[in-house]
């Protein structure tokens, strides 16, 4: 656990298909101890793999040894990419702010949601000397039922929680309700489109009875 950790310790989580580049670690450790105002910080992503049918690890390496040497730049940042975040386990544990196991298993938006419950007390910050590959493997992901609920349910959970404005809540289901709807007829061969439609739908029926959640995804 996060909260056993020892006071100054920096945490980097990096997802089992990110390739991360090297001086990374260094990176993020100089980072959060000149800046002892930073809260959060994630990194380049030189190419992701999430949004089609995902890179090999042969492809992910190429890209990698082909990076741009780290210029040193640091940019304010809305919320960390999971794929890819560090935290100050200092400023998670002075404030009580740990991640929500209300947003259980693949846990999605959970990266935006302990962003901003941090950003309150500190900087959420981009580096560029922290970079790689996510690959976005797609074996071992969410099935597409759970995930089509985690698209409506969770965005409006952290809207009520605070930590997500409804106008980015809003969009970001938009977009996902219609490219459910768009491709559900002819699906990309790596997702379940009609599965992701059938929790959306779900989700919204549960809204309407009152008993929307993201816990509900346990029994789906």
């Amino acid at each position: 656990m996060i909260a056993a950790l020892p006071q100054d310790a920096i945490v980097l989580f990096l997802d089992d298909d990110f390739l991360l580049g090297d001086g990374s670690v260094s990176a993020v450790r100089k980072l959060f101890d000149d800046r002892p105002d930073v809260a959060v910080a994630t990194g380049r992503v030189l190419a992701d793999g999430i949004g089609g049918p995902g890179l090999t690890h042969d492809e992910g390496l190429s890209i990698l040894n082909q990076a741009p040497p780290a210029a040193g730049v640091m940019t304010d940042t809305y919320n960390a990419y999971g794929c890819n975040m560090a935290i100050r386990v200092a400023t998670a544990s002075e404030n009580d702010l740990w991640f929500d196991t209300d947003l259980p298993f693949y846990g999605w938006l959970e990266d935006v949601d302990m962003s901003r419950k941090l950003a309150a007390h500190g900087a959420v910050v981009k580096i560029d000397g922290l970079y790689g590959v996510h690959l976005g493997t797609k074996k071992g992901r969410s099935r597409g039922v759970p995930l089509g609920y985690s698209q409506i349910a969770n965005p409006l959970y952290l809207v009520k929680r605070g930590t997500m404005s409804r106008r980015k809540a809003y969009r970001l289901m938009g977009r996902n309700i219609l490219a459910n709807v768009a491709r559900t007829p002819r699906p990309e061969a790596w997702i379940d489109r009609f599965g992701r439609l059938r929790g959306n739908i779900l989700a919204f029926v549960d809204l309407l009875r009152g008993r929307m959640s993201p816990t509900r995804i346990r029994d789906l």
